[in-house]
C-alpha cells in the first residue's frame, strides 16, 4: 500500500489561523450592527455582507445568529467576572472594591452595550438564549455567595436569611440597572448616577454602615 503523504505542519498552522481569523470576522461583524441594529431585526444575511462570508462558512462555524450573539455574551461575561476580581479575592476593604467592580461593570456595559442588551431583550423568548443567560448570570449568583458566606461581617449582618437569595437579587439587580445605563434611560445614563446607586445598594444591604476595613 502507498504510504500517506505527511502532513505539512506549517500548512495546518496556516489553515487553523485562516480559520479562527474567519470565525473572528464573524464575531467582530455581529459585534458592530448590534451596535445599531436590534437583534430580533438582524438576519444572517445582514452578518454574511458586514463580515464578507459566505453562507457556507457561516454555518460552518455557527448553527445560527443566535450562537454567535451566544459566544459574544461569554466573552463580555468573562470580562465581567474579572471586573468583579477584587472583591471576590478580598484584596482591599470591601466597599472600596464593591465600587471598583460596579464602575468597571458600568464601563464593560457600555462598551458591549449592543450584545448585552441584546441578550437581555431576548432571552425571554428564546429557549437556548434563556437557558445561556441564566447560566452566565449564575457565575456572577454563585461568586457572590461564596464570598458574602465568607465575609463574617456580612454573614453576621444577613442572620438567618438566605445567601443566595440575596446575592441572586443583587446580581440582578445589577443586571437590571446596567441594562438601562446601557440604553440611554434616566438617571442610569448618568455613570456616577448608576456608579453610586448600586454600590450604596450592595454595601448597605451587606454592611450598613460598619463595613469591615482592610487589616
Amino acid at each position: 500500500m502507498p504510504s500517506k503523504r505527511p502532513v505539512n505542519p506549517t500548512r495546518r498552522s496556516g489553515t487553523s489561523q485562516a480559520s479562527a481569523e474567519l470565525r473572528e470576522r464573524i464575531l467582530s461583524a455581529t459585534r458592530e450592527l448590534l451596535r445599531e441594529h436590534r437583534f430580533d431585526a438582524l438576519s444572517v444575511a445582514d452578518i454574511l455582507a458586514a463580515a464578507g462570508v459566505s453562507r457556507a462558512s457561516f454555518y460552518f462555524y455557527f448553527p445560527s445568529k443566535q450562537a454567535v450573539l451566544g459566544e459574544l455574551v461569554r466573552e463580555a461575561v468573562a470580562q465581567g467576572q474579572q471586573a468583579a476580581r477584587p472583591w471576590i479575592d478580598q484584596r482591599q476593604d470591601p466597599v472600596s472594591a464593591l465600587r471598583a467592580g460596579v464602575a468597571d461593570g458600568a464601563r464593560l456595559w457600555r462598551d458591549n452595550a449592543g450584545v448585552l442588551a441584546a441578550i437581555v431583550e431576548s432571552w425571554g423568548s428564546d429557549e437556548d438564549l434563556r437557558k445561556l443567560w441564566l447560566e452566565q448570570m449564575d457565575l456572577f449568583t454563585e461568586a457572590a455567595t461564596a464570598r458574602i458566606e465568607s465575609d463574617p461581617h456580612a454573614s453576621e449582618r444577613l442572620g438567618s436569611m438566605d445567601t443566595r437569595a440575596v446575592a441572586a437579587s443583587l446580581t440582578w439587580l445589577g443586571e437590571r440597572l446596567y441594562y438601562l445605563a446601557a440604553t440611554g434611560v434616566p438617571p442610569f445614563d448618568d455613570e456616577e448616577v448608576l456608579i453610586d446607586v448600586l454600590t450604596n445598594a450592595w454595601t448597605s444591604t451587606l454592611y450598613g454602615t460598619d463595613a469591615p476595613k482592610p487589616a
